[in-house]
């Protein structure tokens, strides 16, 4: 059931050919007109980064793109140089999956293979040896990389809890997220599976906090600060929120809003600044006309539910002692 599911988001994901693209090797460059001195010579003026020996992308191109599609160039370039087709795992397996990183760096791309041969003896690369059953291996945009339930079980025994709360809810919403519906079925199946695969790790390094990730996840958090703001509201004693709560709006409207802190009578919404600032989210909207209607939103909900409602960002989660600030001085606090 679970490659089945993960076929399936595989194929829903599609290829990135404009990534693919912009990561060129030495020998296209020269096919293409260009010479040693003048490659040498693009990578001293920073109008070229030197990859990995013998790959580069433009800079300014490069520099147009999130840290996320930054390491997916990166994972590109070593996939196109390896010898031995080892598969991409950890973080440079999610980052084809497309999945989010909170506060995370990324420095080497990451592969695993199950016998202790060498992989690459670049810097760039960090090698893992672990069992790797052909099951949890796939291929996306042409690259062998861990399915999603390796990917996902791998992060979250090794990355900090806070980001790996974010990479288990937007795993999980993958896998049942139907417009604001929820594929039940997938999702049981999803988390099953993982829990098995958790069992089955008595004792594997950091699996106590992957065991209580998989516990804790949720799918409905749409966002990394969504993620992250529901486990600092963990930490500051409020049960646990609904998420993407319904409230009726005018004329036949229905608003969500992403905290419903039941034990506080009190909404809360992380309000990431995608939506004011990428021109897509904001659907052909002005940044004056989209926060216009947000007060619009906000007052509405306000007046109908007589509920204290809160607003936060990412300066305000990044501990719990923040998000108790801000949502102190709304008169929020946990019972």
């Amino acid at each position: 059931m679970l490659i089945d599911s993960d076929t399936r988001l595989h194929s829903s994901i599609g290829s990135s050919p404009h990534l693919e693209h912009l990561v060129r090797s030495r020998e296209d460059l020269i096919l293409n007109g260009w010479t040693d001195r003048a490659i040498a010579a693009a990578v001293r003026g920073k109008a070229m980064i030197h990859m990995r020996r013998g790959w580069y992308i433009d800079a300014e191109e490069y520099r147009r793109l999130t840290p996320e599609q930054q390491h997916r160039t990166r994972v590109i370039a070593v996939a196109r140089d390896s010898e031995t087709g080892a598969p991409m795992s950890h973080t440079s397996a999610g980052v084809l999956w497309r999945l989010p990183f909170y506060r995370i760096e990324f420095t080497r791309v990451h592969m695993t293979t199950d016998v202790p041969r060498r992989i690459s003896s670049a810097p760039d690369v960090l090698r893992h040896v672990a069992p790797l059953p052909a099951e949890d291996v796939v291929v996306i945009d042409g690259i062998r990389c861990t399915s999603l339930a390796r990917t996902v079980f791998d992060l979250c025994r090794t990355l900090p809890l806070e980001a790996s709360v974010a990479v288990a809810d937007a795993a999980e919403r993958l896998m049942g997220e139907r417009i604001r519906e929820w594929d039940l079925d997938a999702i049981e199946s999803w988390r099953a599976g993982l829990q098995q695969r958790l069992d089955g790790a008595v004792g594997a390094r950091g699996v106590r906090q992957a065991r209580w990730v998989a516990d804790f996840a949720d799918g409905r958090a749409q966002l990394p600060g969504e993620s992250v703001s529901r486990l600092q509201l963990r930490r500051l004693g409020f049960a646990p929120p609904e998420l993407q709560v319904p409230v009726p709006g005018p004329a036949g409207a229905m608003y969500f809003v992403d905290f419903g802190l039941d034990d506080a009578h009190a909404f809360g919404e992380f309000d990431g600044k995608g939506k004011y600032l990428d021109v897509a989210m904001r659907s052909g909207k002005t940044i004056e006309q989209v926060m216009l209607d947000e007060k619009e939103r906000e007052d509405w909900i306000r007046g109908t539910t007589r509920r204290p409602f809160a607003r936060w960002g990412s300066t305000h989660i990044r501990t719990a002692p923040d998000l108790a600030t801000r949502l102190a001085a709304f008169h929020i606090t946990p019972p």
